[in-house]
């Protein structure tokens, strides 16, 4: 009964320490692990070399290249996870040889042979790296861009200034000499064919089509400015209008004469000697009319 007794309890200890398998995304199975067990593992620590840095990681024995199951255990134990902090590349950037073969996320690094003080290389991914280099012509490029509509806006910005003067003359009834003006749209027409010759995109590209707006502007204010400095009395119809339509008017001496004649002795009064003034009158008033 004893010897039965005690083969039981063997045989409830092999159950109670069964082994847990599951099968890993690349078709790979490995036992199981737990939740804690990336964390209580023992740890180890793995060299990476990185071109000519190297890092001294340390992760637990048990942990793997880089998990695809998102628990936190795992996540802290998984090595591209932590190789994110010490080099700034994200996971699929990433490229971790051992042994001269390159690794799957999955894979487990007891599983491998990767222990204390093993070395492993890390490798940017080629395509991701030309990407960066693409990425940082493109900010250069941009960056020149700037640069050159910013020496444009200098020149824009002073030449405004004088615009604004001229224009401030113009409007207060003073001529100005036409050279000027034409002299100004020459210099803005410049700097418009240097803003059409900046090859921009991004940030560059909406700052040199501001500019370009900003210049054509300025033209059209010069052009009128040659307008009104052709006709400085362009504005003053009024006086014109009242130049042209003043009345010729009667002599004094008929006028005198006119409104001085005695009425006459007849009982039925006539005020035909009043036509003359009352013609006028209406020329006058629609006269002050057409002015008005």
């Amino acid at each position: 009964m004893k010897r039965f007794s005690s083969s039981k309890r063997a045989v409830n200890n092999v159950v109670k320490g069964e082994i847990k398998w599951e099968l890993r995304p690349g078709g790979m199975l490995v036992q199981k692990r737990d939740m804690g067990d990336a964390s209580s593992g023992p740890m180890i620590k793995i060299k990476v070399s990185h071109g000519s840095f190297h890092h001294d990681i340390t992760v637990p024995a048990q942990s793997t290249f880089e998990a695809k199951l998102l628990n936190l255990a795992q996540i802290e134990g998984d090595l591209k996870k932590v190789l994110v902090q010490e080099t700034g590349l994200e996971p699929k950037e990433q490229r971790l040889l051992f042994q001269g073969k390159e690794k799957d996320d999955e894979e487990c690094l007891h599983m491998v042979g990767v222990k204390d003080m093993s070395k492993v290389v890390l490798l940017e991914d080629p395509a991701s790296k030309e990407r960066k280099l693409e990425e940082m012509k493109r900010n250069q490029s941009v960056l020149k861009a700037c640069e050159e509509v910013a020496k444009v806006r200098a020149e824009v910005v002073q030449l405004s200034d004088k615009v604004n003067a001229l224009e401030g003359i113009v409007h207060g009834g003073t001529k100005v000499d036409e050279k000027e003006l034409l002299g100004l749209t020459e210099l803005l027409m410049v700097q418009l064919l240097q803003l059409d010759t900046i090859e921009a995109n991004g940030e560059a590209k909406v700052q040199r089509r501001a500019e370009v707006r900003r210049v054509q502007r300025l033209v059209d204010t010069l052009d009128n400015m040659k307008a009104r400095n052709s006709n400085p009395f362009s504005s003053s119809g009024k006086s014109e209008a009242f130049e042209c339509a003043s009345p010729s008017f009667p002599s004094s001496t008929r006028i005198t004469h006119d409104w001085e004649a005695p009425l006459p002795t007849s009982t039925n009064y006539n005020f035909g000697y009043l036509s003359s003034w009352e013609k006028m009158a209406e020329e006058v008033t629609c006269t002050l009319k057409i002015v008005a």
